[in-house]
């Protein structure tokens, strides 16, 4: 896998475990990139990138706990950014520390994303994303006639606001991220998916959605150029049958076969699935590219068979 162009979607347990402090946090982010900083050993260009869904959600709470005239909370396009800077921090901070114990010489930069959504896309007539706090049906019927969203029951634990997942369509920085590249820095972007914004005739506006982080990292994969996309989750690799007793774990496995997964109904919508339709676009999209959908304990095991990768035909 040397002097690869090399994008890692990290999955949740790479940013937080059991401690939602800054310390618990940060700890957890060190031990990530220990993992990281072999890639950049190995003579890689790497690219980062992250989700927020705990990290917003709190957020979330703590901007409607002081909700007033006096200070209004923040909508959800900033609160992305503003998880995006926090997350990003994390990691530029420690990646730099890594980097400097390894005498490297390069350095980490975080960097804002917008991420470009269709303003047409069916999602935004069928938002289906829970977000924030968990209320009674009577909260969410006088927030629902208050703000204008839509409020569903959740789990049976509450009802919760939900929000448009639009599919994305392009990277606004992507072009920036290339020279950074290019001048030797390891870049972290497109955090919780990135910041949600529509193209008008004068520029870009955030909108209420949020975006699946690893559809975002393979269209950033995708316009790149990169050679690799690795996502990482809480799983050495794939599964059919998963927990059955007719288990079988998916080491190789090509496009068309995990198609036909697909249609059998093999992978959850609301955990495996979008990793799988990002290494599909990945694979079919890019200049021979592969994609690599593993746990953060296996990355550096990649070369040795570990994961599990996707192939074309």
């Amino acid at each position: 896998m040397s002097g690869k162009r090399i994008v890692v979607a990290l999955g949740g347990n790479a940013i937080l475990t059991d401690d939602p402090s800054e310390k618990g946090q940060r700890e957890a982010i060190k031990s990530t990139c220990d993992k990281l900083i072999n890639l950049i050993e190995e003579g890689n260009e790497l690219i980062i990138s992250h989700g927020n869904g705990p990290q917003v959600g709190n957020l979330l709470l703590q901007q409607e706990a002081i909700n007033d005239e006096k200070n209004p909370a923040m909508p959800l396009d900033t609160c992305v950014a503003m998880t995006q800077g926090s997350i990003g921090y994390w990691l530029q901070n420690e990646m730099s520390n890594k980097l400097y114990e390894r005498g490297i010489n390069k350095k980490a930069i975080s960097l804002i994303t917008q991420v470009s959504v269709d303003e047409n896309d069916s999602a935004f007539k069928n938002p289906t994303k829970p977000i924030g706090p968990f209320l009674t049906k009577e909260e969410a019927e006088i927030a629902a006639e208050k703000d204008n969203s839509v409020y569903i029951e959740d789990s049976g634990r509450g009802y919760r606001k939900v929000v448009p997942s639009p599919k994305p369509v392009g990277i606004v920085e992507y072009e920036s991220i290339i020279k950074l590249l290019e001048n030797d820095n390891i870049i972290i972007s497109c955090g919780g998916g990135g910041v949600p914004v529509i193209e008008k005739e004068n520029g870009y506006i955030g909108v209420e959605a949020v975006i699946d982080k690893d559809l975002a990292s393979e269209k950033l994969a995708e316009l790149v150029d990169a050679d690799r996309l690795i996502i990482l989750t809480g799983v050495d690799n794939v599964y059919v049958n998963f927990n059955k007793l007719n288990q079988e774990k998916l080491t190789s496995v090509t496009v068309s076969k995990l198609r036909e997964y697909i249609k059998e109904g093999q992978f959850p919508k609301g955990s495996m699935l979008p990793k799988i339709e990002a290494a599909i676009e990945f694979v079919e999209n890019s200049n021979n590219g592969l994609a690599v959908i593993t746990s953060l304990d296996k990355l550096g095991e990649i070369n040795k068979g570990e994961g599990t990768i996707i192939t074309r035909d």
